[in-house]
């Protein structure tokens, strides 16, 4: 119970109004935030529906971005999209709803930014009769039609599980006393916070005592140079044998230090794909693994559902999981992560 409790302080302290610790630097300021522009030929006579995402510089919000693309050619609608470059940026993409609006948006697709901060601006825009699906990110509010996303309790859980399997096979004992870093893009994601819940729910009940979870959980704000900085402090720590990225950034950010370090000791869990994560599993000499979601069926099927929304038709679900897979040396050449990574 003891470790439990320690577990469940470090996500308070993390998430406490203070935010998580970073590298002490002045905050970066963000790119100003594009207008719409259609991801597809417009055409005259067909539907609006209008995707806000969190990252356009991501490579994870790149595949949300094609997925949507897609859905918006076969299912014959017009899609526009804008979003942040900062994962924190809720001002903007409020701001964004309201140009979508303006606009004449038939639907909306919303990856929001902060869960809690947005869910008066969702009220206002459902309450006017337009569709709402929400990607990859659930509102603090009920007031949308669908939320397509990762169970990312369970998924924090998997991460956490598959961090253990990677240490024992790599020798490290029981008896052994290791430290392992934390890395997150936003405090204000409910996404992040239900990953790190499942990660210390699993590691609490089925690690060993001597394994700690350092509580200098760092936090980049989605930005990669950032992530870099708050990796490169973590792999100071001296008995650090395991990191855990909660998200694109702050993988990419581990398994790029890891990798010009050289730090072969180091066992590398995160989320999502990128060249970065990909260099380091594909690599006999590391051992590095990534949740990886299905980020390209979650804009292509809010898509899909937008137009049966618009349609009139009711969603009998308000959350579909989309599932997970584990990417590592040993998975990488199956069939159904192949086939999940021609989107990525």
């Amino acid at each position: 119970m003891k470790r439990i409790t320690a577990f469940l302080a470090s996500v308070l302290l993390c998430f406490s109004l203070s935010g998580c610790s970073g590298n002490g630097k002045e905050e970066q300021n963000p790119a100003s935030t594009p207008g719409f522009e259609p991801l597809n030929q417009v055409e005259e006579g067909r539907k609006n529906i209008y995707l806000i995402v969190k990252n356009l510089d991501s490579s994870y919000w790149k595949v949300i971005i094609d997925g949507a693309r897609d859905g918006g050619e076969f299912f014959d609608c017009n899609v526009y999209c804008s979003g942040t470059y900062v994962e924190t940026d809720w001002q903007e993409q409020k701001r964004l709803l309201d140009d979508a609006l303006a606009a004449g948006a038939d639907a909306v697709l919303l990856a929001p930014d902060d869960s809690v901060m947005l869910s008066e601006k969702i009220d206002e825009i459902y309450q006017k009769g337009i569709p709402i699906v929400l990607l990859d990110t659930i509102a603090n509010t009920d007031s949308y039609d669908v939320c397509y996303m990762t169970d990312n309790l369970m998924a924090g859980q998997r991460a956490a599980q598959e961090m253990l399997s990677q240490l024992k096979q790599s020798g490290v004992a029981d008896s052994d006393s290791i430290q392992i870093g934390l890395q997150l893009g936003a405090a204000s994601s409910q996404t992040i916070s239900e990953r790190l819940a499942g990660f210390f729910k699993y590691w609490s009940k089925n690690a060993p005592e001597s394994w700690e979870i350092i509580s200098d959980i760092k936090c980049n704000d989605g930005y990669l140079d950032k992530a870099v900085e708050c990796a490169e402090e973590l792999l100071e720590y001296p008995n650090l044998r395991g990191v855990f990225g909660t998200n694109n950034s702050s993988t990419r950010g581990f398994a790029r230090v890891v990798r010009e370090q050289e730090r072969t000791d180091i066992v590398v869990v995160g989320f999502d794909y990128s060249d970065d994560i990909a260099t380091l599993i594909n690599d006999e000499a590391y051992r590095a693994s990534t949740i990886l979601q299905k980020q390209y069926y979650m804009s292509y099927s809010g898509v899909e559902t937008a137009l049966k929304l618009i349609s009139g038709e009711e969603m009998p679900v308000k959350f579909v999981d989309m599932g997970v897979i584990v990417v590592n040396k040993d998975t990488i050449q199956q069939a159904e992560v192949q086939e999940t990574l021609i989107h990525n």
